[in-house]
């Protein structure tokens, strides 16, 4: 009985314990909900105006910059540094490359192109099957651009590295006439090459032929089924006026492009580049294609319509003498 008492007792301070505590939580409650606090400030249209910008276009200066206006303003910058590069030359240095195609469109296409080659190194059977040939023509490309950056005269990106990397593309594009497991992992080491140059990374070797040997770098074919595609997106691109006004970073691009590319047909080391009735046919492309460059700066629809069309008509004569 006397267990039992004690436990009675312990169970009444417990329950006397719980009771004062219940009392405490429910007093301090009541005291928050009786709390006065200050009201939210409230402001007027009027009172932000000075600090907050209703539309984000506000806040540029004048008219907006447009990704044409930039590619101007750096194309004007490389001119002001490099004076004597509108001239041209024909000594194959840096100022020939500079007057036909300006760094960003270089860059652009170089990401491009990576992009696309990527696509076509991903497993063994694909690639076998018939990616190499795709493969074969993007590092072809690849490999002339890097040429290009090389002799640049402007600020290009991967300047430091691009002889190693025109040497390594165009080792593979060789390669590729054919679909193997050997030519496949070959690809695959470009394929992270690129990778490394595009992020920064650098590549590992920096081994390199002082000059391009250009008869060593592309082939003739490869090259005009290239300018072929260009051709054929440079005339979608220009159906109109109205095509011309939406696309003038591609136009522009594509038609810097086939101004290289016809440069480049001309070198030493290719097919019929010794051949003066086939110099002058692909010089009369370059005009060509520096002509819808020209115009639209300009801002002449008509005239990049027109000189796009005198651009595949100096390509189909050249097809129907040489292929």
């Amino acid at each position: 009985s006397g267990d039992l008492l004690r436990i009675e007792e312990s169970m009444a301070a417990l329950v006397i314990r719980v009771t004062c505590t219940l009392a405490l939580l429910l007093a301090t409650t009541r005291g928050w909900s009786d709390e006065k606090r200050a009201p939210a400030p409230k402001y007027s249209a009027e009172d932000t105006e000075s600090i907050f910008l209703e539309d984000l276009s506000q806040a540029f200066r004048g008219q907006r910059p447009t990704l044409s206006a930039m590619r101007a303003s750096a194309r004007a910058v490389a001119a002001a540094a490099n004076p004597t590069s509108s001239q041209g030359d024909d000594s194959g240095g840096a100022d020939e490359w500079s007057p036909l195609i300006s760094p960003i469109s270089i860059e652009d296409e170089v990401k491009r192109l990576k992009l696309h080659f990527d696509s076509l190194v991903t497993t063994p059977g694909a690639f076998n099957s018939g990616g190499y040939m795709e493969a074969r023509l993007d590092l072809t490309i690849l490999a002339m651009m890097f040429a290009v950056i090389n002799e640049h005269s402007g600020e290009v990106r991967w300047k430091s590295e691009a002889a190693t990397a025109r040497d390594l593309l165009a080792r593979t594009a060789f390669n590729c006439k054919a679909g193997s497991i050997q030519v496949y992992n070959e690809a695959n080491l470009r394929k992270a090459d690129l990778q490394d140059l595009i992020s920064g990374a650098g590549l590992s070797t920096r081994d390199a032929e002082p000059e391009t040997e250009w008869g060593m770098i592309v082939d003739r074919s490869p090259l005009m089924e290239y300018a072929e595609i260009l051709i054929e997106s440079l005339e979608d691109a220009t159906r109109d006026a109205k095509s011309v006004t939406a696309n003038p970073d591609q136009i522009r691009r594509q038609a810097e492009l086939l101004s290289v590319f016809g440069v480049v047909l001309t070198k030493e080391g290719l097919d019929e580049a010794d051949d003066e009735d086939y110099t002058q046919l692909s010089m009369h492309m370059v005009e060509a294609s520096r002509g819808v460059v020209a115009a639209l700066e300009r801002g002449d629809a008509d005239e990049v319509r027109k000189n796009v069309s005198a651009v595949r008509q100096r390509c189909d004569a050249c097809h129907e003498q040489y292929r």
